[in-house]
């Protein structure tokens, strides 16, 4: 009977949640029709990001000229000025590397600085580093996913992303494509806030149609340092 009482509390509690984070209003949006969207970003190389005016998305067509100061990814778009903590991100994501085991493309969330963050890598095959869920907390990225799957597929095809972060209870869950069932899950809860960014550990790749819906906390600036 204890047993089952924990359950349905806590099965209350993450229904709560999930309801609560659905009213939260949508903190910024764009489909990158403008020249003025690269505007939002902070780059860890500028030079590296543009819009393409042919898809109307960001893309991250070179690679930075940054050293991250742990390992960690080289290539980071940050949409500045908007951190928050529980989020619902939604984005559409194409990889335009060419294939291999770790072709990926990454989403950064609760960016606090240069060495404190959270990153999804999303990659053709999953190992130790990649495909995974990695917390850099001033050290080497290191993976912290409960459940993750073999990698992803990504051809020269649009896929659907979404990435859902519960701040309270650390539980982040990460979609592709099917947004039923998440691929990846992780629970950690080291970083309650940051801010949101996209790129990629090595490759190149585009965003476009994204939605922030969350918990707006305060101003957080200043990242990238050469």
């Amino acid at each position: 009977m204890k047993y089952l009482t924990t359950l349905f509390f806590l099965f209350c509690s993450l229904s709560a949640s999930f309801a609560q984070i659905n009213d939260y209003p949508i903190l910024y949006r764009s489909d990158f029709n403008s020249s003025e969207d690269l505007k939002k970003f902070q780059c860890s190389d500028p030079a590296a990001w543009r819009i393409n005016t042919q898809y109307s998305a960001l893309e991250l067509f070179g690679k930075s000229d940054y050293q991250p100061p742990v390992r960690s990814p080289k290539n980071i778009a940050l949409l500045k000025d908007i951190p928050v903590g529980s989020f619902v991100l939604d984005m559409d994501l194409k990889q335009t590397g060419k294939e291999y085991g770790h072709r990926d493309m990454c989403i950064f969330f609760g960016m606090k600085d240069a060495t404190n963050f959270y990153y999804v890598h999303l990659a053709s095959k999953a190992d130790q580093n990649a495909h995974n869920i990695f917390l850099v907390n001033d050290e080497a990225r290191r993976n912290i996913a409960e459940k993750t799957t073999a990698g992803i597929d990504w051809g020269n095809d649009w896929h659907r992303v979404r990435i859902v972060r519960y701040a309270q209870s650390g539980i982040i869950e990460v979609y592709f494509d099917d947004l039923q069932t998440p691929i990846m899950e992780a629970t950690d809860v080291h970083f309650q806030h940051g801010l949101i960014g996209f790129g990629s550990f090595d490759d190149t790749g585009m965003v476009d149609n994204i939605v922030l819906s969350g918990e707006r906390f305060f101003e957080e600036k200043g990242f990238f340092k050469k």
